[in-house]
């Protein structure tokens, strides 16, 4: 059945995929809303007859979740329940032309450099006084704040080149700029994403400039925690350690991508550095940076992987003990360099050794988080649910890390308020706490 016909268009924007993907909605939403649209983001009310689907190309199973998203707002388009669909984002820009022929009822395909011809389809124009603004979706207390596009880095499993370009820093003067409009808005924590982090200025300012970076947006006025994502260790600049120990705004936090343990593996993936050069680059960060949390990624099941080769992660994991651990499981990504070579590692066997890599996790994150109990910690209340307020600690981000549980029917708290908790108990994945009288 139609819906009522709009005397006035609505739009919908739903994001799948990352927070750097996240940002470019917001960036959508700010325009359009800067145009006088009604636009909203991720509506619950089902009153919108435009829809944009941001969507995710990076690994297979983002890949299936975006085709499954276009397809339900193109058959709703079908069924006359919504008038347009536009598609925009990573999986657009790298299979625009396939889409197009295999679900040809969406209204247009855009890449993720096509904003301004994104707008044109509203009759809208690309407001360059709206560079510094942007409307947030997350909780007002915490906004992502991307500083660089794209990406220079060979990794042979990657297909993210393909899909954002090379690496493009945005100038510091504009990103303290948004950082301070977002500090007027409420922002206390900002969250600093890229592709690569540790490479950032080298376009703009010849050299590696995330310290200079650090040390501005530590200066703005209400950023209480500044937390920074995405370091390759190739090429790592230390001076960003010096301003991340002086600077008591920027959490002692570090989310580095390695992807293995073994140094034959990191050689096959092209990530530029060796076990024992990793080894050594994390024992100068937590020497510099005591107490420091570190958060890595691993791949399960990359081609040539052996069960040595595994072994050796599993060993490398044990070794360094990180606060913080993901794993995926290796998807053969066409285009790629890694596409190359036979993906022989069964599914199955992936699957089996992305579980074992976070058996042994889980016991290393419980030790670490046992150690904690009696301890007071700086905790930044997000949100209430149920019959807790879940909070964080500087060593952990929203939605991939730890949270503090806190009893809300013994104590109020307000949602992006900084509390002093004691932490009183603790699982493999979460801490409970008392707030300190």
């Amino acid at each position: 059945m139609k819906t009522k016909e709009r005397t006035k268009d609505k739009v919908n924007i739903v994001t799948l995929g990352c927070a750097k993907n996240l940002v470019d909605s917001e960036v959508i939403l700010t325009q359009l809303r800067g145009n006088q649209i009604d636009v909203e983001h991720e509506s619950a009310k089902n009153d919108s007859n435009i829809v944009i689907i941001n969507t995710c190309g990076f690994i297979e199973n983002a890949k299936q979740e975006s085709i499954e998203t276009i397809l339900k707002y193109a058959e709703a388009k079908e069924a006359g329940l919504i008038k347009k669909v536009y598609v925009t984002g990573c999986l657009s820009h790298r299979y625009k032309d396939d889409l197009a022929k295999e679900i040809p009822n969406v209204d247009d395909y855009f890449g993720t450099t096509d904003l301004k011809q994104l707008l044109a389809r509203f009759k809208a124009d690309y407001k360059h006084e709206l560079i510094g603004e942007r409307i947030t979706t997350t909780t007002a207390h915490y906004s992502y704040l991307k500083i660089s596009e794209g990406c220079d880095r060979p990794c042979s499993f990657c297909a993210i080149p393909l899909m954002r370009g090379k690496h493009i820093s945005r100038p510091i003067e504009e990103l303290v700029l948004q950082a301070t409009n977002l500090a007027k808005k409420g922002t206390k924590e900002l969250l600093l994403i890229a592709q690569d982090s540790t490479y950032y200025g080298l376009d703009l300012y010849k050299k590696r400039n995330l310290a200079e970076l650090l040390e501005r947006l530590s200066e703005v006025e209400g950023i209480e925690w500044i937390r920074l994502h995405y370091a390759f260790p190739t090429g790592f600049p230390e001076d960003v350690l010096d301003i991340m120990n002086d600077r008591p705004n920027i959490c002692k936090y570090l989310d580095i991508p390695l992807q293995h343990g073994s140094t034959k593996m990191l050689q096959m993936m092209r990530r530029g550095t060796t076990r024992e050069k990793t080894t050594d680059l994390i024992s100068k960060i937590r020497d510099k940076v005591p107490g420091i949390a570190l958060r890595t990624t691993m791949i399960a099941g990359h081609p040539g992987e052996t069960e040595e080769d595994f072994e050796q992660m599993l060993d490398f994991i044990e070794e360094t003990r990180f606060d913080r651990l993901g794993v995926f499981t290796y998807s053969h990504e066409e285009d790629t360099h890694s596409h190359s070579f036979e993906d022989d590692v069964p599914e199955e066997v992936k699957q089996e050794r992305l579980e074992a890599v976070m058996e042994l996790q889980e016991g290393i994150s419980m030790e670490l988080n046992d150690e904690k109990i009696s301890t007071i910690q700086k905790v930044l209340i997000d949100r209430k649910e149920g019959d807790y307020f879940f909070g964080r600690t500087e060593f952990d981000s929203p939605e991939v890390d730890n949270e503090v549980l806190i009893d809300a029917k013994e104590n109020y708290l307000r949602i992006g308020d900084f509390v002093n908790v004691e932490i009183t108990g603790s699982e493999a994945f979460d801490l409970y706490g008392e707030p300190v009288k």
